[in-house]
């Protein structure tokens, strides 16, 4: 990729921790050219995508890919031809094979078997070692046994043992990944995690007393819940199966959320601690407001919640019925700028009691359901992102311009962006990034998380890891 990207700063370092351990590990094919980086990255991928002709330098930019080995799926990174004491255009792609071993879990060094070590391969390797990242090392060309012993001479390169393979006909390639595999970064295990299969499960929420148990017990067409006109009626999260639009959904009725639930005691306290649970055993929430009343900062806080928590969002406007012309026009007003953090939320205004559009609710929550299950290949991605920073670059930052190294999207449900770059990026620049992933890509009701990996110069030109804590989209 060309440009660049970067976000804020000052994030917690727990949080950043929590960001690099959602990102799929990214292994970065390095070597100088003509060696088979290409066709060991086809070989990987199990299709031909990378250009591969018998000439040096065929490969100029960094290239991503999706990859898989043994159910364990990565990023893998394709670069031009690794070479020192160059200038110009090939200056320019060893700076990029540069960036990308900077940037990388994993890189998976490619020597020529057949040739022996160069004066090129023993530069290569005293930089690999200084990005203190694991190498892997690929002894290529190694078409049969005769020419194993070619491989034996790489172990003097002094980055481990080297694998003998032929990108060409897939001999050894195995062995390799497993070794590849067996370096990436360990992660730990996502706790709770969602239930799988099954019916879509979906979570009211809401300020206490806004109708969150009277419209399940519209939607069910019974009384399923207690309804009652006292505020916290409902203090356990209550699952339903509903039938709506010709399939089965899971509902989850919740207690209403307080705003400080921390200095609330007893049946309040825990009833607040069960709907967190909630949201965290559904994959989309609805949040019912009671337009009867002024917008409160409650409500606020509940839509909050929600969008921290990653779930897709749809936001239901009770008793709409109620109101007259005039008092729909101000409170539109006042939706727009209070809940402007949300305007990617489908809308639906309804009424519990009459049933007035709660028809409306399951497409709402199909859209958002689809836009959180969402996922991008890595190709279409980075093609769409060097469009986007082409036409408009990021701003200069202390008289350096960032670049974007490749993009990958780490995860959905919900989706998950990372950037790998050499900067940061200003704030606004971000969230034109953000938006412009919303116009051209949809996610109509699904929050989009957006975290970088930054590798910057400093003193001495050694490279420095930075990252910043995944954003929600706003």
């Amino acid at each position: 990729m060309t440009e660049n990207i970067n976000a804020a700063s000052g994030m917690p370092a727990e949080d950043d921790a929590a960001a690099e351990a959602a990102v799929k590990p990214v292994v970065a094919v390095v070597g100088r050219p003509n060696v088979g980086k290409s066709s060991l990255v086809n070989r990987i991928i199990g299709r031909r995508e990378a250009v591969v002709e018998d000439v040096p330098g065929v490969t100029r930019d960094r290239v991503a890919y999706d990859a898989s080995w043994q159910s364990c799926e990565f990023t893998l990174v394709d670069t031009g031809g690794w070479e020192t004491s160059v200038s110009g255009l090939a200056a320019m792609v060893a700076r990029q094979a540069e960036y990308a071993a900077q940037t990388a879990d994993v890189i998976l060094f490619v020597v020529d078997a057949t040739v022996g070590i160069t004066d090129a391969d023993e530069a290569v390797t005293r930089v690999l070692r200084a990005t203190k990242r694991p190498v892997v090392l690929a002894a290529n060309k190694v078409d049969g046994e005769l020419q194993e012993a070619d491989a034996l001479v790489l172990w003097n390169l002094g980055v481990g043992e080297p694998f003998p393979i032929s990108a060409l006909h897939g001999r050894g390639t195995g062995d390799l990944l497993d070794a590849v595999v067996a370096a990436f970064p360990e992660t730990p295990a996502a706790e709770g995690a969602e239930e799988e299969g099954g019916p879509r499960r979906i979570a009211l929420v809401g300020r206490p007393n806004v109708g969150k148990s009277s419209l399940l017990n519209r939607l069910a067409g019974e009384d399923r819940v207690v309804v009652d006109s006292v505020a916290g009626t409902t203090r356990d999260a209550v699952d339903e199966l509903i039938e709506l639009g010709g399939r089965t959904w899971k509902f989850i009725d919740t207690a209403g959320i307080r705003r400080r639930f921390r200095a609330l005691q007893g049946a309040d306290y825990y009833a607040t601690v069960r709907t967190s649970s909630a949201l965290e055993r559904a994959e989309v929430a609805v949040v019912l407001m009671d337009v009867s009343e002024p917008l409160a900062e409650q409500d606020i806080r509940v839509v909050e919640q929600v969008v921290d928590s990653g779930r897709a969002l749809v936001l239901a406007f009770n008793k709409w019925d109620t109101l007259d012309e005039e008092r729909r026009y101000y409170l539109e007003k006042e939706i727009d700028r209070q809940l402007s953090r949300v305007a990617w939320a489908p809308r639906v205004n309804i009424s519990a009691l009459t049933g007035r559009h709660v028809e409306k609710l399951v497409p709402a929550i199909e859209t958002g359901l689809a836009s959180w299950d969402t996922r991008i290949p890595t190709g279409r991605l980075n093609s769409w992102l060097k469009d986007l920073v082409a036409a408009t670059p990021p701003p200069v930052r202390g008289g350096k311009q960032p670049k974007i190294l490749f993009a990958t999207q780490a995860d959905a449900r919900p989706p998950h962006f990372v950037l790998f770059t050499t900067g940061f990026l200003e704030d606004n620049y971000r969230r034109f990034i953000e938006r412009r992933l919303r116009e051209d890509f949809g996610f109509e009701g699904s929050p989009v998380k957006l975290s970088m990996r930054i590798r910057e110069k400093k003193g001495g030109g050694k490279a420095s890891k930075g990252s910043v804590r995944p954003d929600w989209n706003r």
